[in-house]
């Protein structure tokens, strides 16, 4: 009897169990979180990455940063002309793509738009294939963290990247370049519906070249996003949304 018990007992509480997992997966959809509770400004991230966002090499020394240029290599390689022309499509810019749905039909997979590599000039690493690496004028890339349904523009105007030295460095950092120019993303990478419904999505990128920084000094370098629909600073959950630090040392 007591062998019987537990059995209907288990039995009741496993088809309790699926029930509840049936009905909550019912309530979920495939292609887009139900609710998102992150923060509404997105973060960002460099590359290469290096450790603890510190990137540190000698230009006397090949191998110490050679690891680096073939990092960029890797990362690049999706953002070929070729493969874009492959997978996205040419997008008018300086505005939305939009793609919505049509009520319970589903306008997916949504396109996405083409970034060529070439666009990062100077840091494409076509032209420069050490990325300047070797010629203490170093490239750093950076992307800003998919958010979906993120639109960072109330007046139309596309949000860009910019990048200065922490004040104790500022007389280090010398001249930035930005690739493409003005450090722009473009309007027409928003918004983002999910690697799901947008799966040959690029992500924009921004390249900075360190023209002449100062050689055998750390220099601490902070690079935020620009927009007039995220304001980056006073973000009482994250005072480094919107932002990231790193650290560059170049050894004579």
């Amino acid at each position: 009897m007591i062998l019987l018990f537990y059995l209907v007992f288990y039995i009741f509480l496993g088809g309790m169990f699926t029930l509840t997992m049936y009905v909550m997966l019912q309530t979920l959809d495939d292609y887009k979180p139900t609710y998102q509770d992150r923060l509404a400004i997105p973060g960002m991230m460099i590359w290469p990455r290096g450790y603890f966002l510190e990137i540190e090499y000698s230009l006397l020394h090949p191998e110490s940063w050679e690891n680096y240029v073939h990092s960029l290599d890797y990362f690049l390689s999706s953002y070929d002309n070729t493969q874009q022309a492959r997978t996205n499509v040419e997008c008018p810019p300086d505005r939305y793509f939009l793609q919505e749905d049509s009520g319970e039909v589903r306008n997916n997979p949504k396109r996405s738009c083409q970034f060529n590599r070439t666009s990062l000039q100077a840091c494409s690493g076509i032209t420069d294939r050490h990325y300047g690496y070797d010629a203490g004028k170093p490239c750093i890339l950076i992307k800003l963290n998919r958010v979906i349904g993120l639109l960072p523009s109330k007046d139309g105007q596309s949000p860009y990247i910019t990048c200065a030295a922490k004040a104790d460095d500022s007389a280090h950092i010398g001249e930035l370049e930005y690739f493409p120019p003005n450090g722009t993303l473009n309007l027409m990478y928003f918004p983002y519906y999910g690697k799901k419904a947008q799966v040959n999505y690029s992500q924009p990128l921004v390249a900075i070249k360190f023209r002449n920084i100062t050689l055998n000094t750390d220099v601490n370098v902070e690079c935020k996003i620009n927009a007039d629909h995220m304001e980056t600073y006073g973000e009482a959950r994250d005072k480094f949304a919107g932002r990231v630090s790193f650290k560059l040392r170049i050894n004579a």
